[in-house]
């Protein structure tokens, strides 16, 4: 079996400078990693990672903390977290933590005992509900919220919800139903501030009536269908939800009773997943850009790993308003 020593001699450098590469390549030049790669591959050599993780104090790995593994938004984040964290060195750890405090204390505690090296949070910060931040836990939430405690990678969801209720607004609809998260999220809060900012200023008065509280999932959307076509010659115009997972079920369940999409009620999501677009009709929604807010996160997590003080702690990305097949001008009156 092949030894570090014998790399560094196939290589022609130093035993430091092999550990250098393993540890952490990009302390090392391009020249040298190049050749160390080469005599790893020709002497077959398998470094004994844990021994060297001990020794350096650094696991070189990054803990992912996500809520629900299957929600698809959360997917293209992760993907853009590995996608950076490959590149420098970094393994990607996920911890599905079911949205359960328990269990993400168990994966941070990973970090505090070094067997990784910081965390990316896909959970919102929540007051009184949430674990992190932490003293000793160096931390990111990515897909946050405003007024996190600690480094973020955002969107502005009130002004992107703002921004779709104002637009359904100029097509007519005054009456205009709502699915949300849950009450407690703060993605839940942020959005909902957005809509009642654009019905202020439209001089239309708020109503609790037309906010049904779902949870982001699939089902929220088939009940919140139901509870709406309940009120008959009340029942909005118009739809903004709160993600696409709930309006696309929303859609299922209004065209289960017998209404059409426009033509009857218009429908709105958040979020942008790419099975929007190929539904009939295709969704209006607004696009996170998920991949890079999850390259984002990574590259301030790995700056603040290294010791670096970043130029800045809270990055607001843009989004895009995404205007289809599922809205329409209001021609009911109502």
């Amino acid at each position: 079996m092949s030894t570090i020593r014998d790399v560094a001699k196939e290589a022609g450098l130093s035993t430091g400078t092999i550990s250098k590469a393993l540890s952490a390549p990009k302390t090392v030049s391009p020249k040298n990693l190049a050749k160390v790669q080469s005599a790893i591959k020709k002497l077959n050599y398998k470094p004994n990672m844990l021994s060297q993780k001990f020794r350096n104090k650094q696991s070189n790995t990054i803990v992912v903390l996500v809520p629900d593994i299957a929600n698809l938004f959360f997917a293209q984040l992760i993907s853009g977290i590995e996608n950076v964290a490959q590149r420098q060195g970094y393994s990607v750890l996920l911890g599905d933590t079911k949205d359960d405090i328990k269990r993400e204390q168990e994966f941070i505690n990973m970090v505090e005992t070094r067997l990784a090296d910081g965390i990316i949070n896909l959970r919102p910060f929540i007051e009184g509900d949430s674990m992190l931040p932490k003293d000793d836990v160096i931390s990111v939430s990515a897909a946050g919220c405003e007024n996190t405690p600690y480094p973020s990678v955002r969107i502005d969801n009130a002004g992107a919800s703002q921004k779709v209720v104002e637009y359904l607004l100029s097509l007519g609809h005054k009456r205009i139903g709502v699915i949300s998260g849950l009450a407690k999220n703060p993605h839940t809060k942020d959005r909902l501030s957005g809509y009642k900012s654009a019905l202020e200023k439209a001089g239309i008065t708020f109503e609790e009536e037309l906010i049904y509280e779902g949870d982001f999932n699939y089902w929220s959307g088939l009940n919140a269908a139901e509870y709406f076509v309940r009120m008959k010659e009340n029942m909005p115009t118009a739809i903004f939800s709160m993600n696409d997972e709930m309006a696309i079920s929303a859609m299922k369940g209004f065209l289960n009773h017998g209404k059409r999409i426009p033509e009857d009620i218009s429908i709105t999501g958040f979020d942008d997943r790419k099975v929007s677009r190929y539904l009939t009709p295709a969704l209006t929604t607004v696009s996170q850009p998920a991949q890079k807010m999850g390259e984002q996160s990574a590259e301030l997590l790995l700056q603040l790993i290294d010791g670096k003080k970043p130029n800045q702690t809270e990055f607001i990305m843009p989004y895009d308003f995404v205007i289809r097949e599922s809205t329409a001008v209001n021609l009911s009156g109502k």
